[in-house]
């Protein structure tokens, strides 16, 4: 029997991410991915701020970003046009970072799934994860112990039993974990039967001068997106329906696609008739917009696809995997090593499932407004700007401190966001021994306290609090001497706390408390504080 802390099945994108989180805090794992190795085709390719700021925590954004750079550039927009040689119809995104810099330290950028897996795979086995492929998970039960699991490996047929205190099924959207489990997906269903492109042609003269990095096709011929490597010689092309919507089968392309077609609506694509193609490969799958009615059971929780379907209109999809496993490695970390409460993973569902469930509905608008606008717009939920989305969205938990007067929404404006317990921590450059970094630099890896000037005595009564309690805590005080004047009001107008007040921070880089001032700055307080936050009260 093979003995881990946790078993994650699937080992793609938001498997090979919850292998690299959890072995970055310390915690014993092994993922089985049934296939041979990493993604062989590109995928996904719009990474979102909140996304790199999950690498960044593990270490791997600046690896991430030069292999990025390498093929795209690093400041594409995303427009819709008749062809790629034809009129631009309207343009979503100008510029992917435009003015992002003073809300995070990280940028957006593209980059394919096929050249990010292997980054993330190295990264994970650095840090110490166990990766298994052409291995398929058969079948497991769950008792109040743990995860005993049976595994097959594919070429040799030899099965192995696997023992592990949790289970992670990042399985794929057929979730055969998930099906097992009996959950439930809910949401618009299925949208289309579409097809991915991956061809090889010459479009760099139509891209030259063009800041596009996501391209939407809209003609009488085809709907869907490009997207192209840096040269312009190669890419591919999603096509979500054909010719009229209205008519049968529009929607239902990867039932009718050839190798001839793909050539046909490639260059109908491109917009001209004589560029010379070569097609290299076809995938079919679903256009789908569903949640799982829950994302635990027990000791299993469901992450990336098997938690939430969603049309790649905006990028949604491997983003949302990412940061639900930014949200629930850390809660794993310390409940294997007995610092928080097994109450504390309930939490996952709680605040990870509103938030996903509001991503759905956000791909699912884009689709209706960006390939779709003649769909039925009936309980299609109004478009919430990017930004809000990324970095903006909220938890709400009972390891959260509870804020008065909460207005309910799942998300809020990053622009004027006040620090508000659960939300992500305000982007701040702070400085210590002549390096610059960002407070949420502070707590990639345990909870961090933040405090002004004048909060020492929050300091001292966080660190002999958590002390008592086993917790690991950082503290970083905002000192006259260490940071400037500017940083200081920055710090008391973005958190809305006054120079004796408090922040903590949470190793996901949300906040999960704060004092204004430094009243109650006494250690039996925070040992409360602590308490609830690790799921003990």
């Amino acid at each position: 029997m093979i003995h881990t802390d946790v078993l994650i099945v699937g080992g793609s994108l938001v498997g090979l991410s919850a292998a690299a989180m959890l072995a970055h805090h310390n915690v014993k794992c092994l993922a089985v991915e049934r296939h041979q190795g990493t993604a062989i085709h590109p995928r996904a390719g719009h990474f979102h701020l909140r996304t790199l700021e999950a690498f960044r925590a593990i270490g791997l954004e600046d690896a991430v970003r030069r292999a990025s750079e390498e093929q795209f550039d690093p400041d594409g927009g995303i427009s819709a046009v008749e062809s790629l040689a034809g009129n631009e119809i309207a343009q979503y995104i100008a510029n992917l970072n435009a003015g992002v810099e003073q809300y995070s330290p990280s940028r957006r950028l593209f980059m394919t799934q096929q050249s990010l897996e292997p980054l993330l795979r190295e990264h994970a086995q650095a840090l110490g994860a166990q990766l298994s492929y052409s291995t398929e998970l058969v079948n497991f039960t769950q008792d109040d112990e743990g995860i005993t699991a049976t595994v097959r490996d594919l070429p040799s047929g030899k099965e192995d039993t696997i023992r592990a205190k949790y289970m992670i099924a990042a399985d794929g959207n057929r979730s055969p974990v998930r099906n097992q489990l009996g959950i439930e997906m809910v949401g618009h269903g299925e949208l289309s039967h579409s097809v991915t492109i991956y061809f090889k042609a010459d479009c760099g003269r139509w891209l030259e001068g063009r800041n596009l990095g996501v391209i939407y096709v809209k003609n009488d011929k085809l709907r869907g997106f490009f997207r192209m490597v840096r040269s312009g010689e190669a890419g591919f092309l999603v096509v979500n329906t054909v010719g009229d919507v209205h008519r049968p089968g529009a929607h239902n392309i990867a039932d009718a696609i050839t190798p001839k077609l793909a050539e046909e609506l490639v260059r109908e694509g491109i917009g001209d008739a004589h560029v010379k193609i070569t097609i290299e490969d076809i995938a079919r799958w679903r256009a789908v917009a569903d949640v799982a009615a829950t994302f635990s059971s027990r000791r299993v929780f469901l992450a990336g696809d098997a938690a939430h379907t969603m049309p790649p209109t905006g990028g949604f999809g491997g983003n949302t995997g990412v940061q639900d496993m930014h949200n629930l490695c850390w809660k794993l970390a310390l409940v294997l090593k007995g610092v928080a409460a097994p109450t504390l993973l309930d939490t996952y569902d709680t605040e990870r499932r509103p938030v996903a469930a509001l991503t759905v509905e956000q791909a699912y608008t884009r689709y209706v407004l960006r390939i779709h606008p003649e769909r039925d717009r009936a309980g299609m939920q109004p478009l919430v700007d990017d930004l809000n989305m990324e970095i903006g969205y909220l938890y709400r938990s009972p390891a959260i401190a509870p804020v008065e007067n909460d207005h309910d929404l799942v998300y809020e404006d990053p622009r004027t966001a006040l620090g508000r317990p659960g939300s992500r921590a305000p982007h701040l450059l702070l400085t210590q021994n002549d390096n610059t970094f960002s407070v949420l630099d502070l707590a990639s890896k345990h909870h961090a306290l933040l405090v002004g000037p004048d909060g020492t005595n929050w300091a001292n009564a966080a660190q002999h609090a958590a002390g008592t309690l086993g917790i690991p805590l950082d503290t970083y005080i905002l000192t006259p001497q260490g940071v400037s004047p500017e940083t200081i009001e920055q710090f008391t107008h973005r958190y809305q706390v006054s120079k004796s007040g408090a922040v903590l921070i949470r190793p996901d880089g949300f906040i999960a408390w704060k004092a204004t001032s430094n009243q109650n700055a006494q250690e039996p307080f925070m040992k409360d504080v602590l308490s609830c936050i690790m799921g003990k009260g």
